[in-house]
C-alpha cells in the first residue's frame, strides 16, 4: 500500500517497551522492524517478528542503514535518545530523506511521565526554539485539563532490574555480535556489575541517604543544592560545557566559596542511578578542603529530591531534569548547559557567585504555564520500566505516532488530547 507506515526501531529503553509498542503499531496495519546491535537488544525484543541483527563494525552502520531505509521503504524511525552515534546517524539520514523521526526520552517532568517528540530531544528539542510567550499564546487558544502527579513516585526498581538484565545478556550471550562497541565509555562488564551492585544494595543505600538527609535537615543552617547527573548521560555529554563531572564540581565549589555567605552550606545531591563508577564523594571532599570549606559541604547519594528541596535556598545544575522540580517549588535555579526549561522568565542569568549570594527567584506564573504546555504536548503519562506504566503509555502512543503532526504542532492546530488519569505507582524514583 502506498500510504502504509513502515517503522524501523533502533535502540530503546531497557526492558520490553519497544517490543510492546511495535505490537501495538502492527495492530494498526503498520509494518515494523527492529535493528539489534547486541544480545541485550535481541533479548528485549524476545520473539517478536521483524528483528534485524547488525553484526558489522560501527563504520559499516551508515551504509547498512541507508540500505535498510531504501529496501524496506521505511517511513518512520523510532529511537530512544538522539545523541548516541548510531542514532545521530539515523537522524541525519532520516532528515535528509524526509522521514518521520520519533524520539523517546525520560520525562522532562519526571517521575510519572515520559517524553515523546519528533526530530530531536533535550538540546535538539523544538522546545529550545519556543519562547514562553509562544506557549502562552497556544495555551490561550487550547484550554484542556492536564494529568496530575500520582500519589507515589515511578519505577526505579524496575529501571535498575532491566538495566542489569540487559547488560548481563550482552556480557554472557553476545557471541553473535563480536564487533559490538558500547556507546558509553564504560565496558559492558563494568556496567553490568554496577547495575547489579545497585540493585542488591538498594535497601542499604536508602538507609544511608535517609541518615544523610536527616542530618542536613537537622543542621539548622541555610543551604544551596547542587544537582548532579550521570557523567555518561546524553544531556551531559552532548549539551553541556563540561568535559566531565569533576569540571562542574570545581566550578560550583569555587563559586560557592566566592559568593555564598559564610554561614551557608552546599549540598551535592547525586543522581538516583549514580553507580559509584566515579569517586564523586572523594572528589567533592578534596575540592572543598582545598578551598577551606569542607565543614560546609555535604554529599547525599541518590533518592528523592523533595525532602532536600523543602528548605533549600537555591539550586544549580548542568541541565538535569530535576531542575523542573526546583522551579515548580519557586526556588531560584541556575543552569550551565542547554536545557528545555532554560527560559529567561525562570532561570537565573547571574554569575554563580552573585547567584549564591543573592539568587533571583523564578517567575512562578510563567513556569506554571510552561509546565502546563509540556503536559498538553510532549509529556505522556506512564513509564518505560514497570508494567503498569507501560500499559498506560500503550493506550496513547500509537495514535500520537500515527498523527500527521508532532505533539507541539498538533497542540497549535487542534484541541489538546484529553488528560488521562495518572494511576499511582508504588515505587520510588527521583526526577
Amino acid at each position: 500500500m502506498k500510504d502504509q507506515r513502515r517503522f524501523l526501531f533502533l535502540q530503546g529503553p531497557h526492558g520490553p517497551f519497544f517490543r510492546l509498542l511495535a505490537r501495538k503499531l502492527r495492530a494498526t496495519g503498520a509494518e515494523v522492524w527492529r535493528v539489534g546491535f547486541n544480545a541485550g537488544d535481541a533479548a528485549m525484543w524476545w520473539r517478536e517478528d521483524g528483528y534485524i541483527p547488525f553484526q558489522g563494525a560501527p563504520t559499516a552502520w551508515p551504509e547498512t542503514l541507508a540500505s535498510l531505509l531504501r529496501e524496506r521503504h521505511i517511513t518512520d524511525i523510532v529511537i530512544y535518545g538522539d545523541t548516541r552515534p548510531i542514532h545521530a546517524e539515523a537522524v541525519r539520514q532520516a532528515k535528509a530523506a524526509g522521514l518521520r523521526i520519533h524520539v523517546f526520552e525520560e520525562g522532562y517532568l519526571r517521575p510519572y511521565w515520559v517524553t515523546y517528540e519528533r526530530g530531536g530531544s533535550n538540546g535538539h528539542s523544538r522546545l529550545m526554539d519556543l519562547s514562553v510567550a509562544d506557549m502562552q499564546a497556544q495555551l490561550a487558544l487550547n484550554a484542556a485539563d492536564v494529568p496530575t502527579p500520582p500519589a507515589h513516585w515511578g519505577d526505579m526498581r524496575q529501571h535498575i532490574f532491566w538495566g542489569a538484565a540487559y547488560h548481563w545478556f550482552v556480557m554472557f550471550h553476545n557471541g553473535r555480535y563480536p564487533l559490538f562497541k558500547p556507546h558509553r565509555a564504560l565496558s559492558v562488564r563494568r556496567e553490568a556489575r554496577l547495575y547489579s551492585k545497585r540493585l542488591f544494595l538498594m535497601p542499604f543505600l536508602a538507609m544511608q541517604r535517609a541518615i544523610a538527609t536527616r542530618r542536613i535537615q537537622a543542621g539548622g543552617y541555610p543551604y544551596h543544592l547542587a544537582l548532579l547527573q550521570l557523567e555518561h548521560d546524553a544531556s551531559f555529554q552532548a549539551h553541556s560545557p563540561f568535559a566531565d563531572m569533576t569540571a562542574f564540581l570545581q566550578v560550583v565549589i569555587d563559586g560557592f566559596a566566592k559568593g555564598a555567605a559564610a554561614h551557608h552550606h552546599l549540598v551535592f545531591k547525586a543522581h538516583p542511578l549514580e553507580s559509584g563508577q566515579s569517586p564523586l564523594r572523594r572528589t567533592i571532599r578534596d575540592l572543598a578542603r582545598a578551598k577551606g570549606i569542607s565543614a560546609r559541604v555535604h554529599y547525599v547519594r541518590g533518592g528523592k529530591l523533595a525532602r532536600l528541596l523543602d528548605q533549600a535556598r537555591s539550586a544549580v545544575t548542568v541541565n538535569s531534569t530535576a531542575g523542573q522540580q526546583v522551579l515548580w517549588r519557586g526556588i531560584p535555579l541556575k543552569v550551565f548547559g542547554a536545557a528545555v526549561y532554560d527560559k529567561p522568565e525562570f532561570v537565573s542569568d547571574q554569575s554563580l557567585p552573585a547567584f549564591l549570594a543573592n539568587p533571583h527567584p523564578p517567575q512562578s506564573a510563567d513556569y506554571r504555564d510552561y509546565r502546563r504546555f509540556l503536559l498538553q504536548t510532549s509529556q505522556i503519562a506512564g513509564g518505560f520500566y514497570a508494567a503498569k506504566g507501560r500499559r498506560q503509555l500503550m493506550r496513547q502512543l500509537p495514535d500520537l505516532m500515527l498523527a500527521a503532526t508532532d505533539p507541539y504542532g498538533a497542540h497549535a492546530e487542534t484541541p489538546a488530547r484529553p488528560a488521562l488519569q495518572v494511576v499511582p505507582g508504588r515505587d520510588t524514583q527521583n526526577g
